[in-house]
């Protein structure tokens, strides 16, 4: 098939979504598929040529883009020439399937220059309408309306969509409630495993790291902090990796905390780098609460790591409260540095043990089965027969995660025994 990918953040952007669009387009190309990506041009250099992704050759289509001044990377398609600009790649493409992965630019581009020639049309949302408004500098008065607007529009682009999917059951059910929609699948994003190098055994000094967009819905504030109240004698130190406008001031805050000496901000790194990085490490943390999914959490449990997390959005569903690690309440600090000293306190044959249980769970998420359910959907396969072998089907619901292991929203109690949980 010849298969036309759209979405508004792509290399060398660093983000879940841009991840998810590489390894979608890399994985399409490897079984034989025409894959195409039309994207944001990333600087004014814009065009079309073949570009190299996990040894696959794709055809990238670089819009004209400008840049959004409130934000540390971001470059969009102007609205208003997004469906000239789509009508073209159209014209030149001739898709069979056009797969989207927001309702926002060129998704919405997509849909509307699509739908009328047409073609079959998948979407998949990575979207957390928050994460934006966060940078559009509007008062919150005015974001609300915002966003009543935006889901209106988006209506529009869901319900001319053949299937819409999801990361996780719970962010399908968001946004089935916040766009009055309904048959949303949930498809994970995916991963392989066999790509990290899981280190079991005592690591010295114990390393607490969190990988992702350095942002305000990432509350990496409430991390660091709960890191200065951890126990000194637990010689722990904090490593965060990633970038972005949150970087300066949250290295003001280490200074500020006194944890400055045993907190380092890698910025971006490579690959390689990464999964070295996880290897070494001994527990993840995530305070955000914003995530669909979480990529990133689950290559924290390919890498086995146990895992503290916010208990916020979709992070229950990989994060199993006493199993493979811990849940806090989002935005407690007291909460996450019980959490991480339980983590870190336990014996290590417990701390493995959640490791391996993650590394056990995340096996789930093979990247090849989240292939071949979109595959399915590309040949014209219907949601529900699709359904049937997606995360619709799997009992993984925040309340049954939680409930199932706790009885209530999980706390962390300073004095339990690390097999009480």
């Amino acid at each position: 098939m010849r298969i036309l990918i759209a979405g508004d953040t792509f290399p060398p952007n660093v983000n879940g979504a841009a991840k998810f669009t590489v390894n979608l387009a890399a994985e399409m190309a490897a079984r034989g598929h025409d894959v195409h990506v039309v994207v944001p041009a990333a600087s004014r250099r814009h065009g079309t040529w073949r570009e190299q992704y996990d040894g696959q050759s794709i055809q990238v289509h670089r819009l004209p883009s400008d840049r959004w001044w409130p934000h540390d990377w971001l470059r969009y398609v102007k609205p208003w020439r997004a469906r000239t600009h789509m009508r073209r790649v159209l014209d030149e493409v001739k898709p069979d399937v056009i797969h989207y992965q927001s309702a926002v630019v060129l998704g919405r581009a997509a849909v509307r220059e699509g739908a009328p020639r047409g073609i079959r049309i998948i979407g998949t949302n990575h979207l957390m309408l928050e994460n934006i408004l966060e940078h559009t500098l509007l008062p919150q008065p005015l974001q609300k309306v915002g966003s009543k607007i935006w889901w209106a529009d988006a209506h529009k682009t869901f319900d001319a969509t053949a299937a819409l999917t999801t990361p996780t059951r719970r962010a399908a059910d968001f946004l089935e409630r916040n766009g009055n929609l309904d048959r949303v699948l949930a498809i994970s994003c995916g991963l392989r495993a066999s790509d990290y190098s899981p280190k079991f055994g005592a690591k010295k000094p114990p390393r607490i790291v969190f990988v992702g967009r350095i942002t305000g819905e990432k509350q990496i504030d409430v991390l660091i902090r709960a890191f200065a109240k951890l126990n000194p004698k637990l010689g722990a130190k904090l490593e965060i990796v990633g970038g972005g406008d949150q970087k300066n001031a949250l290295e003001k805050l280490s200074r500020e905390l006194g944890v400055a000496a045993d907190t380092t901000f890698h910025g971006y790194v490579t690959d390689e780098e990464l999964r070295q990085i996880y290897s070494d490490a001994s527990v993840f943390a995530i305070a955000s609460i914003a995530e669909l999914q979480s990529i990133a959490t689950m290559e924290a449990m390919a890498s086995g790591l146990p895992v503290v997390a916010a208990n916020a959005m979709a992070l229950p569903h990989l994060v199993h409260h006493g199993e493979n690690g811990y849940l806090f309440r989002a935005g407690d600090v007291a909460d996450l540095q019980l959490a991480l000293e339980r983590v870190l306190e336990m014996s290590q044959e417990e701390r493995d043990r959640m490791g391996r249980n993650g590394l056990r769970m995340v096996q789930d998420h093979d990247i090849d089965s989240t292939m071949n359910l979109f595959e399915r959907l590309y040949r014209g396969e219907s949601t529900a027969d699709v359904g049937l072998d997606s995360w619709n089907e799997q009992d993984d619901s925040l309340d049954n995660v939680v409930e199932a292991v706790t009885g209530s929203i999980p706390t962390v109690n300073r004095g339990a025994k690390d097999n009480d949980r």
